[in-house]
């Protein structure tokens, strides 16, 4: 049914578009120059009053729809049956007569969860029917509302600019609410696990074992929840990447937009960029079956003793991963920089490599550490390869050599198996995250104070 609304309403939208065109041609006889807007505004004036409201209106409908049903439904079941049972119960029950209403029988139903199986269909179908009807209507009744305002001397070019502003303000409030959202989120379930384990112990903590009893006779440990050496691992990881990505990415850059001849960086530079494309998946393969057990033989070759999950072999891996993050973005960084900075270096006598490094580096800093923080985000996020290649017990260590373990790989081991979110050990994740994210933020700023510092000489 959802298909044939936006259909109908797609095609209102077209028909509005035309009818509006075609109306104001016809106020002032085809003579367009007396209209005060051009005739394609007049068009998208009613094509988007009678397209978006009613979009909007089918949104809302979906968004409520189910639960206003599901509510009607509980209240519609005989209350000797409701009575009795918790807010668990009824969802598993609502679940119950779902599965029967699509046909999906495991065994005999109860008489009263065939009868709601068969009234949730059917409102289910006048629910369709309505949101239908109701979108349809909206839209023809906006169409021709619309239609009545076209006249020689309406501001139809106003009119559509405001509905774009309407429209790039929701969407930027989309974005801001989504972000509060997360927070939010976080803060909630993070405030709970600290009203179970002290944040001086969480933050300055030294020993990380969060396998405590989660129901009655399971053996576990006593739980310790200090993340500094969860944290370390993470950086440390995160280090090892940059350590590699960095100097590759940037020179690439650098020898792509300064050196190449241009059917050279045309045929390599989207070669580089397939490795932004590669599942991580693939990239914790490579590292645990090829990277891992090459550092093992290389390291008995050395004398030296080099973990199979090792910061070295998960961070060297990630660094590949991460290298187009940096070699792209600081690539239009050096691109953009003026070509007569270029001229100016080169007519005080500077070389090739001194006008690199003195004049278009420090001109495109903003956009090489844009590049440099998006890819250490993505590193310090990055979930996949350190879950396949990095350990699981915590370590406080700087040792790349050693095993360590990260914030993503504890956020995935306290969320998987048998869970419930009311103790230490599953909240745990949560503030993990939220230490996540302030970390996150910190490098944003820390960027932000040194693109301030070193662009003001060039503005």
């Amino acid at each position: 049914m959802l298909s044939y609304v936006l259909a109908a309403l797609l095609a209102i939208t077209a028909t509005g578009y035309v009818v509006g065109r075609r109306r104001a041609l016809g106020v002032v006889g085809g003579e367009a120059y007396r209209l005060h807007s051009r005739p394609t505004y007049h068009g998208a004036y009613i094509a988007a009053w009678a397209g978006l409201p009613s979009l909007l209106l089918v949104l809302m409908w979906l968004l409520f729809q189910q639960s206003v049903i599901e509510t009607l439904l509980v209240r519609s079941l005989p209350d000797a049956v409701t009575a009795p049972l918790s807010a668990p119960q009824i969802s598993l029950l609502l679940s119950e007569i779902r599965s029967v209403a699509a046909g999906q029988l495991f065994s005999e139903p109860k008489p009263y969860v065939l009868e709601a199986a068969a009234r949730y269909n059917s409102w289910q179908v006048i629910a369709h029917w309505a949101m239908f009807a109701v979108a349809v209507m909206t839209a023809l009744a906006a169409l021709v509302f619309t239609r009545a305002r076209i006249s020689e001397h309406f501001h139809a070019r106003q009119g559509v600019e405001r509905v774009l502003d309407i429209i790039m303000i929701a969407c930027s409030l989309i974005a801001i609410l989504t972000t509060v959202g997360i927070v939010v989120s976080l803060l909630v379930e993070a405030i709970r696990f600290f009203d179970r384990v002290s944040p001086i112990e969480f933050l300055f903590g030294l020993n990380w074992e969060p396998q405590i009893p989660i129901r009655e006779g399971q053996v576990a440990a006593a739980g310790a929840f200090g993340a500094i050496p969860v944290f370390l691992g993470t950086l440390l990881v995160a280090a090892m990447a940059l350590l590699v990505a960095i100097p590759i990415g940037l020179l690439s850059a650098v020898y792509l937009t300064e050196y190449a001849s241009r059917r050279f960086r045309v045929m390599i530079k989207p070669v580089m960029e397939v490795l932004a494309g590669i599942p991580t998946v693939v990239y914790g393969f490579f590292a645990v079956l090829t990277v891992a057990p090459a550092m093992r033989r290389f390291g008995d070759m050395l004398g030296l003793d080099i973990a199979p999950n090792s910061a070295l072999a998960a961070g060297g891996v990630m660094g590949i991963m991460i290298i187009p993050f940096i070699s792209s973005l600081s690539d239009d960084a050096i691109n953009a920089v003026p070509h007569s900075m270029r001229d100016g270096s080169y007519g005080m006598g500077a070389t090739k490599n001194e006008t690199i490094i003195h004049v278009l580096l420090p001109a495109a800093l903003p956009g090489i550490m844009g590049g440099i923080l998006l890819a250490a985000s993505r590193a310090i996020g990055e979930t996949m390869i350190v879950v396949m290649a990095a350990g699981l017990i915590a370590t406080l260590t700087v040792n790349p050599l050693e095993a360590v373990t990260t914030v993503t790989v504890q956020i995935v081991t306290l969320l998987i198996g048998d869970t419930e979110f009311d103790n230490p050990k599953t909240l745990a994740a949560f503030a993990l995250g939220l230490m996540l994210f302030f970390i996150t933020l910190a490098l944003n700023v820390v960027a932000l104070r040194i693109v301030q510092k070193y662009r003001e000489r060039y503005e």
